[in-house]
Parts: C-alpha cells; structure tokens; sequence
C-alpha cells in the first residue's frame, strides 16, 4: 500500500497556494513532498519541518537560515529556494523539484562508476559548492544522499540546512553535524569548520564512487570517527588495480588529514579535477572497476549511461582575479562644512590663524612634577616587563603552501630569518611548495632567531620492480622497500612458474609509478593437473591413484545412497574432467549403497501399465517377449516379485505372453 495516503499533509493545500500530491522522501527534521503551485502551475518540492519541532524556536531559526542562505547561491547545480513560510503548525520552504535520483541510488545500484562517470557528477558537484564558498558558505553536510541527479542530466546539490558563514566559529558541544563517514578531522577533534571541511568530504565521495566503498569502516561511529582523526584516506588504486595515479592523488590531496595541505575551497579542489580529467585517455576513463555491480543482461552502454552525465563546464559565476568587482565602492561624503551659497569660504580654514601674543609658560607645582615623575617610572617598568615577556618574541607566521620565495619574504617581514632548508616528498604538495616549518607555524619565537623550512620534492616516482618467480611474501617486502603497496593477488595455472611464487605485476615490472601506489601482483598455481576419476573404487584404491597424481584427499563424514557399493566412493570433488594444482585436496563422499525400495506387482498388467509403474517407482524396465510373446500385450512374470525389495534405479525384466 501506498505509505503516501496515510501522510495527513497528501491532499491538502498549504498556505492557500502549494498542493502536496505526494511524500518524496522523510528524515529527521523535515520531510520533503512533491507539490503544486497552484499560483504559477509548476511542480516543486515542499520541504516541511516535523510539527514536534516547529515549537523549538532554535530548530525554526535553523530551518529558515537554509531558505535565506540557498536563496542568496544563484547557481545551475544548487537546488533553488523559491520561498519560504508557515501555515499552522507547519514550517516549510518551497523548492526546486528534481525528477531523477540521488548519488546514493547509483551507488547503491551499481557499487564502484566509472572514473569519466565519477568526474562527470563531481565537477558540478564542485562548481556549486564553490558558489557557496565563495558567498560566505559551508554546506557542512556533503554526502551522496545531498548530490541529486536529474532524468536530464543535471546534477545539483541539495540541504543547505545545515549551512553556516565563513567567519562563523562553529562548536558542536551536544551533537556532531553532518554523517561521520564525511567529517573532515578538524570538525570531529575541535567542532570548527571552513570550506576545507566540505573538499575533505568531496574527496571521501570522489573515493566512494571509484571504489564502491566508503574508506573508513567499523562496528559503531566512534570507531570510524577514530580513523578519521588517526588514518589517512587509502589510495582508491588499492580496491581497484589499474586505476590512474591522478585519481590517488586527486583523493590524498581532498581528504589530507591536515585542513592547510588541502584546497584552500571546492574552486581549487574543481581546478585540480578539470586538470586530471584532462590528462587521462578515454581508456582510463572508461575503464569498468570490478566492483561495479552489473545485470548479466548489461553491456558497456547499458552500464555507462546509468549515471547521467554532468553538465559540461559549470560556471562558477565569480570574476576572476584582477577583475573590479560587481557593485561600486560607496562614495565618501563631502567633509566641508556648508555648501555652495551660504556665505562661507571654502578656503578660510586653510589661511594661517593670527599669531597669539607670548606668554610666559606658567611654573607647574612640585606635586604635578612628582605625579608626572611616578607615571614614567611605571610607564617604563611596564614597557620593561613587556618587552622581556613579549616584546623581544613573535609568532611563526603560516608558511604551508607557500613557495619557497613566498616563505623567505613572509619570514623576512616578520623579523625572522631562514635557517635551514630541507627537502622532502610529498604526494599531495606541489614541488617547490613549503610542506613544514620548525618551529611550527604560531609558535612562539624570538626575534631574529631562524627557522627551518622543509619544501617539497613534488611526488616521489618509482620503478615497479622485477619480483616475478619470488616468493608472495618476498614479493610483497620488495614492494615495501620500493615504497609501494602490495596490491590485489590473483592466482593462475603455470607450467613454467612454481607453485606460490610469482608470475609478474600489474603494472609490468619497469613502469614508473608514484611511491603509494598499489601493485596488483599474480601468483603461480602450479602446473595443471587432470583430477582422475575414481568414483566406484574402494576407498584405499581412490586414495592411492589420487595421491600418486600429486593431489591430497579428504573423505566426507556423511555417506550418501548411490549404485555404487556402501563403501565405495560415490562421489568426489573436484570430479573428472577438473584440473587442481598440485597440493590441492580432493573431497570424497563413500558410498553407504544403493538406496532399496519395494518392487510394484505388475504380474497381469499391460506393457504399458507396467511400464509406468515401475518407472515411477525408480527401477529401469527391461521386457522379455521370447518367440511366444511377439504379438502378447500381457505381464505373465518379473524378475523380481512384487512386495520384495530391489536397489533403486536397478533394472526388472517383465516377461509378456
């Protein structure tokens, strides 16, 4: 039944305006309709908080703030906010309605996408959250459950509610906001957030998308909230070997554990994206991750058109640097006194005032002296105190993601000088980019003392190395000791390779790939072996030929009815006509013999009718007709009597007369 007709709101008309024809969708806070605006005849979705909270002034305030802020984003990928208002006890905001689905659906139809298909909804996903930022707003609440996408083809974000201003210092003492499976660390360890909370987030989407799987798991929120806080994100390329490296890095620069080594906003973040969309091939971005899930009746199209592809080239809508901005300056005001006609000249307060006669300056009384003397003795013992506690020290200012250039003039301003520089790798910081500093920024330090600056190598690249005929577990060292991971491990039949070691890598030994990366490595089986048959032998028989061939045996414990005799073997697997490797086990199930049943009288019984019953029964029929029977039609004997038992599936002769 319809869960719709039993919602009191379907039916009714809200502010003498807006129809609800039906319940889209229903959460903790609102629940969300489809609707008529009877005003303008257009469909719109019908945001409605639950009556119990619409007497909570604080809730009321909250839900409000999403129609003012969302209002305010003019943008293609935002869901728009057409108004707001209340009717009883009902608070509502009246929406754009996009006919379509969510992310969340895709992913939980299809497992992993396609990368061109992941980049094709994060870009826009990118571009409207980017509008946000750049008007003074965190969306707070990034997840694929907010990420719609429309029959056409648009991709929009939705629930702003729980957006909040830049400048607004955030704390969530009583609750955690937003889904922790997406909460940056800085908004689970401190409650503060910035526009770098939702790139963390994106990132954590971005990563679900390629790999079908969020990257943080555990048995309850405080778990996965704890790997947030002391776990980097995996490279997707670990779940889904092949994938590009652009792709890991994409991931470790979003969800960088630290807010500053990330996008400083989704601009950034969308600026990255647009350049790894570019430098992969067709073949890398079509390429179907083994975790997508696909009907048996699916071919490549069927599977790539299930996600809608994004709008192409969002505009941000912001004006680039350098350019002047939208609205004037405000004009200062006049700061004469009068104005043109009323008498006064303009340039009289410029003429020099008369000269004052000269006059002996008056003696000042000794007790002033004293107070003047006591006050500079304080002044100066407070500037003393200072300038030792304070005065002689300054902050480490923030040099991460500055150039090295940059870092050097910014120290130099500052008062302070560079000492050493090093040098490091870093997957996620651009070369030549100031990744550290000791002592770190903010902390305090004398004036003119130095400080080191560690810079970053860009990423470290390595050659896959040659493990093929090493054992899995020498393999996997060698991978570590070249800094990358031991990948996916797949097993195949060799006749050149031993049993356990490797056959090669994927990528090929002597790719260039970056340090992290995950190598898939593919592993020997051994020769192939031909299973023998041996069902029917005796068990000592079974296990000496299949021993011989170089397989081990195992015997079932439960018996099974068969034609074979009880103790032979009946069954086994894997049977005839298999390969095993060699050490692989062969399981046999021993005969407990032929299962007995009773035999059907069908003395006197036509062919047919003879026929019939002992085929039904399990017994195969043999008829005996000798030269008297050629033209007979009657049962005149069997070969076993009716009411005796006999093996089923064993064979009775019925003699006709």
């Amino acid at each position: 039944m319809d869960t719709t007709l039993q919602d009191p709101l379907v039916g009714q008309v809200l502010d003498g305006r807006y129809r609800v024809d039906a319940r889209i969708a229903a959460g903790g806070m609102a629940t969300v309709y489809r609707a008529l605006d009877t005003r303008l005849d257009r469909v719109l979705a019908l945001k409605v908080m639950h009556p119990a909270l619409a007497a909570d002034g604080a809730f009321v305030e909250r839900f409000i703030r999403e129609a003012k802020s969302v209002a305010r984003l003019d943008h293609p990928n935002v869901v728009q906010v057409f108004d707001q208002g209340t009717d009883g006890s009902y608070v509502y905001l009246a929406m754009e309605y996009i006919a379509g689905c969510t992310l969340r659906d895709v992913l939980r139809e299809r497992g992993a996408v396609q990368p061109r298909a992941a980049l094709d909804v994060l870009e826009p996903v990118l571009a409207a959250l980017g509008a946000a930022h750049r008007a003074g707003f965190v969306h707070r609440d990034m997840k694929p459950e907010n990420v719609l996408i429309g029959d056409d083809g648009r991709v929009k974000v939705a629930d702003f509610g729980l957006v909040r201003s830049v400048d607004t210092v955030t704390s969530t003492t009583g609750a955690v906001l937003g889904t922790v499976s997406y909460l940056a660390p800085e908004q689970i360890e401190q409650g503060i957030t910035d526009p770098r909370a939702d790139v963390y987030a994106c990132g954590v989407v971005l990563y679900e998308m390629l790999t079908g799987a969020k990257p943080h798991s555990g048995d309850s929120p405080a778990q996965v909230l704890y790997k947030h806080l002391h776990e980097d994100v995996p490279p997707p390329s670990a779940l889904v070997p092949g994938l590009p490296y652009q792709l890991d890095e994409l991931v470790a620069s979003a969800t960088a554990r630290t807010p500053d080594v990330r996008p400083h906003d989704a601009v950034a973040l969308l600026a990255q994206v647009r350049e790894a969309h570019l430098s992969l091939t067709d073949e890398q971005l079509d390429a179907l991750p083994p975790q997508a899930l696909t009907a048996e009746h699916d071919n490549a199209e069927d599977r790539t058109s299930v996600v809608p592809r994004a709008l192409t080239s969002p505009t941000l809508g912001f004006p680039r640097a350098g350019e002047p901005p939208s609205r004037p300056l405000p004009l200062v005001e006049d700061a004469f006194e009068g104005g043109p006609g009323d008498g006064t000249d303009r340039t009289a307060r410029f003429q020099s005032p008369p000269v004052p006669p000269r006059r002996r300056p008056a003696r000042p009384p000794r007790a002033v002296l004293a107070v003047i003397a006591a006050v500079l003795v304080v002044f100066g013992v407070g500037a003393g105190v200072w300038y030792i506690n304070s005065g002689q020290f300054t902050k480490v200012p923030p040099l991460l993601a500055k150039t090295e250039a940059q870092a050097r003039e910014r120290l130099k301003t500052a008062g302070l000088d560079v000492g050493k520089v090093k040098r490091a790798y870093s997957d996620t910081v651009e070369r030549g980019t100031v990744i550290g500093t000791d002592p770190a920024p903010g902390a305090r330090i004398r004036d003119h003392d130095s400080v080191t600056l560690t810079v970053s190598l860009g990423p470290k690249t390595v050659d896959v190395p040659d493990v093929a005929g090493q054992s899995l577990a020498k393999a996997r060292a060698r991978l570590k000791a070249e800094d990358l991971e031991p990948g996916m491990v797949t097993r195949e039949f060799s006749d050149d390779v031993p049993r356990g070691s490797v056959i090669g890598t994927a990528p090929e030994a002597g790719t260039e790939r970056h340090a992290g990366s995950a190598i898939a490595l593919v592993v020997s089986k051994g020769s192939p072996i031909d299973v023998p048959d041996v069902t029917g032998d005796d068990l000592e028989s079974a296990k000496q030929e299949l021993t011989d061939a170089g397989l081990k045996v195992k015997v079932a414990g439960k018996r099974i009815n068969s034609e074979y005799d009880e103790g032979e073997v009946a069954a086994q697997s894997p049977d005839d006509g298999h390969q095993a490797a060699e050490g692989d086990t062969v399981t046999l199930t021993l005969s407990k013999g032929p299962e007995m049943i009773e035999v059907p009288d069908v003395v006197g019984d036509s062919v047919d009718d003879a026929h019939q019953a002992l085929e039904d029964a399990g017994f195969e029929v043999k008829e005996d007709r000798g030269l008297l029977g050629l033209f007979g039609d009657t049962v005149k004997k069997q070969s076993v009597d009716g009411g005796d038992e006999a093996p089923k599936g064993s064979t009775i002769t019925i003699t006709i007369r």
